[in-house]
C-alpha cells in the first residue's frame, strides 16, 4: 500500500488482552464490562495456558512486582512461611508468580496503546476504552 491508501492506525490496533483466571470474580466483572459495551478483547487463561514469562517480566517492569503480587488471596495464605519470606524482590516474586499463577492480581490487561493495568474498576476501564474509541 502507498501512504495514500493505508488504513488509519486505529483500524489495525489489536484488541486488548485480558489475562487472568476465568472463575475469578474480578475477571468475570472486567470481561462482562467489556462485552456489555461491545469491546472486543482476547482472554488469556493462566490456569490453562500458564503465565508467559516474557509477559510477566513486562508487567513487573511496567507495574512493579508489589502491584502484581496478591498477598491477600488464598494461594498466598496457603504458601509455607519460608516460601512467603523468600519473596523479597522482583526476581523472587517473579519465581513465585510463575510457580503459582494465582498469586498474580487479576486481571492484567495489555491495552492496544501499550499501557498495562492491573485490577478492575469502571473508571480505569473507561479511561482505557476511551483511548480505544478515539483510536478506532
Amino acid at each position: 500500500m502507498t501512504a495514500d491508501t493505508e488504513e488509519p492506525l486505529g483500524s489495525v490496533l489489536p484488541p486488548p488482552v485480558l489475562h487472568g483466571i476465568p472463575n475469578c470474580d474480578t475477571v468475570k466483572r472486567a470481561r462482562a464490562w467489556l462485552e456489555d459495551r461491545g469491546f472486543e478483547h482476547r482472554f488469556h487463561d493462566f490456569k490453562k495456558a500458564g503465565v508467559p514469562p516474557e509477559a510477566l517480566a513486562r508487567w513487573i517492569e511496567h507495574l512493579g512486582w508489589e502491584a502484581l503480587l496478591n498477598r491477600q488471596g488464598t494461594t498466598w495464605r496457603k504458601l509455607a512461611d519460608d516460601e512467603k519470606e523468600a519473596v523479597v524482590d522482583a526476581p523472587s516474586a517473579r519465581a513465585a508468580m510463575l510457580a503459582h499463577p494465582s498469586l498474580i492480581r487479576r486481571p492484567i490487561v495489555e491495552w492496544p496503546n501499550g499501557e498495562i493495568s492491573v485490577g478492575f474498576t469502571t473508571d480505569l476501564f473507561k479511561q482505557h476504552t476511551g483511548f480505544m474509541v478515539t483510536a478506532w
